[in-house]
This record gives C-alpha cells, sequence and structure tokens, in this order.
C-alpha cells in the first residue's frame, strides 16, 4: 500500500528550502511575470524576497499572481499557449516541486520519460527502438492529445495528489497555482482547467495526471512510450493496433476527459517510420526527421550572414551552442553521414562570409603565400564559395583551431539506458 503524507507543509516555511528553489529558477533562466520582475530583480533584493515569501506562506496571506499569456508559433501550424508565473510564484512553485516530486515520482511507469529527473527524449526514443526491433512490436499507435497541459480537469488533478497528500495546506497550494488565472491583452481570465505549460509545477502535474493512462494500459497487458503528451502504443498487429487506439481513446477520453485529436493520431508500420519527438524511428535504423534539418540549417543561415559585421571567431562562438546541442540531441539516430554532410555545408557558410568580397579572398590568399594568378571570383556566389581557392584560403583546420564544433566527431547510432 503507497504511504500516505499527512505534514509537508512545514517544509514550504523553511528559508532554506525557498533559497534552493530560487538557485533552481535561476539557473533555468526565464521572462518575467506579469509584475516585470525579472531574476536579476529578484536576487538584488534576494533576502527581503525569501524571507517576505516564507512570512506569507506561513500566515497563510500567499496568493499567486496570474500567469503572462505568451503565444508561441508550432512548428506543423496553430500556436501553442504558455503561461509565465512571476518569479516569486516559481520560487514557490519549485519549493513545492523539490517537496511532491521524490513522493510521485518512484511510481510513475517505467516507460514515462518527460520531465523527471535522470531522464531524456532520448531515451523515450531508444524504449521505443527496443520495443520495434527486439521485441518485433512492430504495429505502433502514435498518439496526439489536442491542447493537453491546457484541458487537464482541476477536480481529477487534486484527486490524483490526494492519493498520497493528505495535508490540506499543500493542497490548497497546488489548487491555488491552477486557478491564479492568465493575463492576457484583454485582461484577467479564469483558468477553469489546465495547468500551464510554462509552469513550474506544471509538468509533474501533468505527469501525475496521465500516470492513471500509463498504469491502465499496463494493467491491459500494452507496451508504451510516453513523453509528456506525446505518447506510443507498440502492438504486433495491425488489428491488435486498432484495439489499442481504442480502448487508450476512450480511457483518456471517458476517465481523463482529454480530447484524442483523430486528425494527427494514427498507426503506422515500422518499416515506413514511426515520427517521435524529432527522430523517424524505422524496423532496423533511425533517422533525423527532415524538418529538423531544415530547423537547423534557418538558424545556421541567421548566425552566418554574409552581411553581418562580425568576426569569425564570434561566429564560430555563437554557432557551436546551436550545432552541438543538435548533435547531442541526435546522436541517438544513425545518422553519421548526415552529420559529415552537414558539417561540409556549415563550413562552407562560413567561408562565404568571412571571404564575400574578391579583394578579401586575394589578399587572404597572398599572406598564406599563393603566387598564382586568380580571378576576381564572387564569393558570395553559393557555388564559387566550394572552390578550390575559398578551400585554401579557409582550410578546414583553420576552422578547427578557430574552436569550430565538428559533428562528424559525435558517435551516433547511441542508444542511453531506458530503464
Amino acid at each position: 500500500m503507497a504511504k500516505i503524507y499527512y505534514s509537508l507543509y512545514d517544509r514550504m516555511l523553511n528559508e532554506s528550502g525557498l533559497l534552493q528553489a530560487f538557485a533552481k529558477v535561476k539557473s533555468n533562466k526565464g521572462a518575467p511575470g506579469i509584475d516585470g520582475q525579472t531574476i536579476a530583480d529578484f536576487a538584488e533584493q534576494l533576502s527581503e524576497e525569501i524571507a517576505q515569501l516564507a512570512s506569507e506562506l506561513r500566515t497563510k496571506s500567499y496568493r499567486p499572481q496570474p500567469v503572462r499569456r505568451v503565444e508561441i508559433p508550432k512548428d506543423g501550424g496553430g500556436i501553442r499557449l504558455l503561461g509565465i508565473p512571476a518569479v516569486r510564484d516559481r520560487v514557490v512553485q519549485q519549493a513545492l516541486l523539490n517537496i511532491l516530486q521524490p513522493i510521485f515520482d518512484p511510481e510513475f511507469h517505467p516507460s514515462s520519460y518527460g520531465y523527471r529527473p535522470g531522464r531524456s527524449p532520448q531515451q523515450a526514443i531508444a524504449k521505443a527502438s527496443l520495443f520495434i526491433r527486439r521485441y518485433e512490436l512492430k504495429w505502433v499507435v502514435d498518439m496526439d492529445l489536442s491542447r493537453c497541459f491546457d484541458t487537464l480537469n482541476h477536480a481529477l488533478i487534486l484527486k490524483s495528489f490526494r492519493r498520497r497528500i493528505a495535508d490540506g495546506s499543500i493542497l490548497d497550494l497546488l489548487r491555488m497555482f491552477l486557478q491564479s488565472g492568465v493575463m492576457t491583452g484583454e485582461g484577467w481570465q479564469a483558468s477553469e482547467d489546465g495547468s500551464p505549460q510554462g509552469g513550474v509545477i506544471s509538468p509533474l502535474v501533468a505527469n501525475v495526471y496521465l500516470d492513471a493512462f500509463d498504469q491502465f494500459m499496463k494493467g491491459r497487458g500494452h507496451r508504451i512510450v510516453r513523453y509528456a503528451d506525446d505518447i506510443l502504443i507498440l502492438t504486433r498487429s495491425k488489428s491488435a493496433a486498432h484495439n489499442a487506439l481504442t480502448v487508450a481513446g476512450n480511457y483518456l477520453e471517458g476517465e481523463l476527459l482529454l480530447t484524442v485529436n483523430e486528425q494527427k493520431s494514427s498507426i503506422v508500420h515500422s518499416f515506413k517510420g514511426v515520427n517521435y519527438l524529432g527522430v523517424t524511428i524505422h524496423t532496423g535504423y533511425t533517422r533525423i526527421k527532415r524538418e529538423k534539418v531544415r530547423e537547423l540549417k534557418d538558424k545556421v543561415k541567421g548566425i552566418t550572414r554574409r552581411n553581418s559585421p562580425v568576426n569569425l571567431e564570434k561566429v564560430i562562438a555563437d554557432l557551436n551552442p546551436v550545432i552541438r546541442g543538435f548533435a547531442n540531441y541526435f546522436r541517438v539516430a544513425n545518422c553519421q553521414e548526415e552529420f559529415r554532410v552537414l558539417m561540409q555545408w556549415i563550413r562552407r557558410r562560413l567561408r562565404a562570409k568571412q571571404m564575400s568580397r574578391p579583394k578579401r579572398l586575394h589578399r587572404r590568399l597572398r599572406q598564406l603565400g599563393y603566387q598564382g594568378e586568380f580571378m576576381a571570383i564572387k564569393m558570395s556566389s553559393w557555388r564559387n564559395s566550394a572552390g578550390n581557392l575559398a578551400h585554401y584560403a579557409i582550410p578546414n583546420m583553420y576552422l578547427q583551431e578557430l574552436g569550430l564544433f565538428e559533428m562528424s566527431s559525435v558517435q551516433t547510432g547511441y542508444l542511453p539506458q531506458t530503464y
């Protein structure tokens, strides 16, 4: 029988716990809420702010402010609604998360990977690959939930937390965060459902809420992989996949009051490829989705604009976090050749930027001791940026010496431990 926790609220009153929570909020960075207070502003008056929060929590006078609504365009069209809490509210949410996460996380389904300590999307991809290749579960249900975070039912959220938490003050604090409302351009709006994406506590709320689905599917003998609201159900046959889709849809809509997006939910065989978390998982290999490669190239183009008055060292410094992050995320795919081709393209972009004028190219060649004759080529031409003179002026070794991160040196096809 699961342990019930009756007395937790006293831990919210500890100033050292609030300071620890602020350190985490600071490391996550983030924009200000509706009050305009930045993390730096809060840090300037840290002792006073923490003491004020502890006092308000002690006297039960603490009230969270409405979250600031932000609209983020989705890759596939539409918008994602984010709610940005004030810094002081993020600190309290983080302190609450530090108390609740160790209670709930150990009980979660082993194939749940989203927003959990020590877990990653790469592990979710690896688990799905394991099910497809080792266990031959090649018929896959790819489920899409419509506005999952925005439609979580408040009564069911609190019921889910009451399974382990009997401290009314903790539950009241959670309820206040859920019902704090949203500030938009049209003014304050009540939040009758949902836990806004952007809130520190929201990922745990979603995981506690959706764990009921995970455990239900486990009890029915279905293999699943879930990263937040990205759900895969893996089966041996097409008929089993259709059955799983029906069973899962009925539970999600009937018991959890969520909405399955039928147009975006599908059944697919791994031979054709299963799109999941930025990659496509096939029966024998995994590749990067084309859209993700295009997104990377768009970012690189923005950093390596020819008319940007920034020297090559600064361009490479700005470029490295982008390409390093891309390589470290997608090394789970079988993409060694793709990384090599991308690096060729990136180096070509750098040569085109650095030698955008013929005089600059010629001066560089003379400095290197080149004695031959050369035509006044137009380096802004994409074709010319791959010519022999451009390579002689800026060889690969020179870019390496300036610190350019080499994607092709990253081990690919790497499958992390999946639990």
